[in-house]
């Protein structure tokens, strides 16, 4: 078997498949579908400071080649995933990532307050996606002041790894990324979702409750592989990729792009064991070409 061994600032990982937030609950959901100690880390649905009752149905329609959501982060707040849902992670032997959002920089810095003294979670994901309510509604990581200004405050009072999840729908994304990484991020992960609509012609109205979602799924594969491209080359923090994987194929060219991890999203609503797959897959594909290692590959594209 070839070394599928990753280090992610200081975050250690046996293997690079992760799950994506939002797409695999607490991870507890699954662990009679798979064995979660096997999965590189999973990262948990969005958590937020206070809690939230999420969209108005209906609010995931299908498309072509993917699927569009607008949940809207649905969950109970930090504190009850601190009393209530993690002391069951802590039974499993696994590594568990928690995803933050806010609708300011104080949200995130408090909610990620709260997680950095739970000695069992070495990293959060922020996701910058998120509506600055502060500033009508656009999301934080829209511009580079806006995404930087959130990582500042949080790496004030948050002392793990912290990953920053990159939202697609901008003009440079490597500028963000350069943002945040001067901001303190210790890793970068992309892509969220792409904004989308999908009608329903015979109703003429939109499929999702509040008119637009979140597109996910293969459709957004070669925009994602794109971004973590540019990216990996305007960055020295380790990237982690998604976007639309379905297989190791998929990973790997991820990782030939520049990630040095992987998420895998929609396709766990697909197959719950598929995480196990990819990284069965790509351990196959280094062994068929000869790499010792995963490193071998990563940022390999000519």
């Amino acid at each position: 078997m070839a070394n599928l061994n990753v280090n992610i600032a200081g975050l250690s990982l046996p293997n690079p498949v992760m799950t994506a937030s939002g797409t695999f609950g607490y991870g507890i959901e699954f662990s009679d579908f798979v064995d979660l100690s096997q999965i590189g880390a999973i990262i948990v649905k969005g958590t937020t400071l206070l809690p939230r009752e999420g969209n108005d149905y209906p609010r995931m329609a299908e498309t072509a080649q993917g699927m569009l959501n607008c949940v809207g982060l649905q969950n109970k707040g930090v504190d009850y995933f601190c009393e209530r849902i993690y002391p069951e992670l802590s039974k499993y032997n696994s590594r568990f990532i928690v995803n933050v959002s806010g609708s300011s920089p104080d949200d995130y810095a408090e909610c990620a307050s709260r997680i950095d003294a739970l000695d069992g979670i070495p990293a959060i994901e922020l996701n910058i996606s998120c509506p600055n309510v502060r500033q009508g509604g656009m999301a934080f990581g829209v511009t580079t002041e806006g995404a930087a200004s959130v990582v500042r405050e949080v790496r004030k009072r948050y002392h793990k790894t912290l990953v920053v999840k990159l939202s697609p729908n901008v003009t440079d994304i490597a500028d963000i990324a350069r943002a945040v990484e001067g901001a303190g991020a210790d890793a970068v992960s992309l892509i969220n979702t792409l904004m989308g609509m999908s009608i329903d012609i015979e109703h003429r109205r939109s499929r999702l409750s509040i008119g637009t979602g979140g597109l996910s799924g293969p459709a957004v594969k070669p925009v994602a592989v794109r971004m973590v491209w540019q990216v990996a080359r305007a960055v020295k923090i380790p990237v982690i990729g998604l976007g639309g994987i379905m297989n190791a194929a998929d990973a790997i060219e991820f990782f030939m792009a520049g990630a040095s991890a992987i998420e895998i999203g929609t396709a766990n609503f697909i197959d719950p064991q598929v995480t196990i797959k990819v990284r069965d897959g790509i351990d196959k594909w280094l062994d068929e070409h000869g790499c010792l290692s995963l490193q071998e590959i990563i940022g390999a594209v000519r």
